[in-house]
């Protein structure tokens, strides 16, 4: 980064010119899973409390539970909400059942909670249950994009469905996967639409289950991200993990349809290792699940495409923040947590962050959390994925037009060490912010700072607070 000493002052209307200009480039980021199917969990507030402390900045949820879109107001990170499988033909009805829906579930929280999009469903076109109609999908997930582009918000919260691998006819050879033929036409009228409408394409893959129900054949460092002899590919693609094979084999039933010149980005919407399962289930343990959702995370923030299109960012929400007690079906399903209901680790996975609204503290509800100062104690820090074009926009203007003295991250002052772009950005942000009333809209920076009740004062550097 550029020394502070030597910054160069933008005036006001070329920073606005080169923010208009020169949007944040897409970064790598970490989603979650949040679950709520269980009678130990933590509060929505504590848990968003939690994350605005690691390296999470998307969180995805099953409803659009009131509580937990409160509770991410202003915390700077993107929030996926869900209509439930049971609403999606109600709102296909048409756009009127769909408005009603958004204006009561949606409008209240925005824009002080960042929705991104809205998942219509889940693993819809998989499900067991035979009153679900495969067309009602298509036309709620149209009907709630016509609200949006109404509103004006269409480019703002995207509108996609999470499915689950079975859409598939096969998973393997990658380069000849296809949809199930059942499936063909409502997939190629939900992939025409992502297409159009530039929303992302949501599968729920686990290797876990394809190594726990075939572990004879399936090799166990393969599921768990970390094959190094590599399966190879009749087309010449070489698979280390078997996560980028299931990637691949959507990718490649989305080609078989047609689109392979469109652009359409495929996320991970749920992936994850349980810790825990029922009597027999070799693959779960704590051991394996650590090991798996570790490199899920480092895959995650490594910005690495797959074999098919390797210069292709992978989005990936992590399954799932917590262990579910109440959820059905075997054990396995109520493990996948990397935390217990009390907020303990289950077992230990890196998801800290300096720098981050929480000064960097363990993830996990901790003594430092529960500590935390409420009430008038507030700061603004920079996001710990922001585009450092921008950070470096932030910095220049609140060190110069803004006003901000930055004397403390100048060489010889108390923040200057780390000498990192993203703690001398988060100084300023925060300087500025308490200058100007300490205004959620004062805390923006382009979509790069975020609001914290979490000291982010380290050592002898002060973050100065109104």
């Amino acid at each position: 980064m550029a020394n502070p000493t030597q910054l160069h002052v933008l005036t006001a209307p070329i920073l606005l010119f080169l923010f208009l200009l020169s949007p944040p480039g897409k970064v790598s980021s970490v989603g979650i899973n949040y679950g709520t199917l269980g009678n130990n969990l933590p509060s929505p507030k504590r848990v968003a409390q939690l994350l605005q402390s690691t390296l999470i900045d998307k969180v995805k949820i099953y409803d659009s539970n009131p509580e937990i879109l409160e509770a991410f107001s202003n915390t700077g990170i993107d929030l996926i909400v869900a209509v439930e499988n049971q609403h999606v033909a109600n709102i296909s009805s048409d756009t009127s059942a769909a408005d009603e829906w958004f204006s009561s579930r949606v409008v209240p929280f925005i824009p002080a909670t960042s929705i991104v999009a809205i998942a219509v469903g889940n693993e819809y076109l998989t499900t067991d249950d035979s009153q679900l109609n495969p067309n009602a999908l298509v036309q709620a997930m149209q009907n709630l994009h016509a609200v949006l582009l109404a509103r004006g918000l269409d480019r703002k919260i995207k509108v996609t469905t999470p499915h689950s691998m079975a859409i598939l006819a096969s998973s393997f050879p990658p380069s000849a996967s296809t949809f199930a033929a059942t499936l063909m036409p409502t997939m190629t009228t939900i992939v025409g639409f992502l297409a159009d409408t530039g929303a992302p394409f949501m599968v729920n893959a686990y290797p876990y289950f394809a190594y726990r129900n075939n572990p004879s054949t399936v090799n166990l460092e393969y599921a768990l991200l970390g094959n190094a002899t590599g399966v190879h590919d009749p087309k010449g693609y070489v698979y280390n993990n078997m996560l980028d094979a299931q990637i691949d084999a959507i990718r490649s039933a989305i080609v078989a349809l047609g689109y392979g010149n469109r652009t359409i980005q495929i996320t991970v919407s749920e992936s994850g290792w349980p810790s825990k399962g029922d009597a027999g289930d070799i693959a779960a343990t704590p051991q394996n699940a650590k090991t798996y959702n570790t490199r899920l995370i480092e895959r995650a923030q490594s910005g690495k495409g797959t074999p098919m299109r390797p210069k292709d960012q992978i989005e990936v929400f992590v399954f799932a923040l917590f262990n579910e007690n109440k959820k059905e079906g075997d054990a396995s399903e109520r493990n996948f947590g990397i935390l217990n209901g009390d907020g303990s680790k289950v077992y230990d996975v890196d998801l800290s962050c300096q720098f981050c609204s929480n000064g960097g503290s363990t993830f996990g509800f901790g003594e430092k959390l529960s500590g935390i100062a409420r009430g008038p104690s507030v700061w603004c820090v920079a996001k710990p994925h922001a585009d450092e074009k921008v950070l470096q926009a932030v910095l220049d203007f609140c060190c110069g037009p803004g006003g901000v003295d930055c004397r403390e991250v100048y060489e010889s002052g108390d923040c200057f060490e780390p000498n990192k772009l993203l703690a001398h950005a988060s100084y300023a942000m925060n300087s500025y912010y308490q200058m100007h009333g300490r205004n959620y809209w004062n805390c923006d920076f382009k979509g790069t700072g975020l609001v914290t009740f979490g000291d982010p004062s380290y050592g002898r550097c002060k973050y100065p607070q109104q």
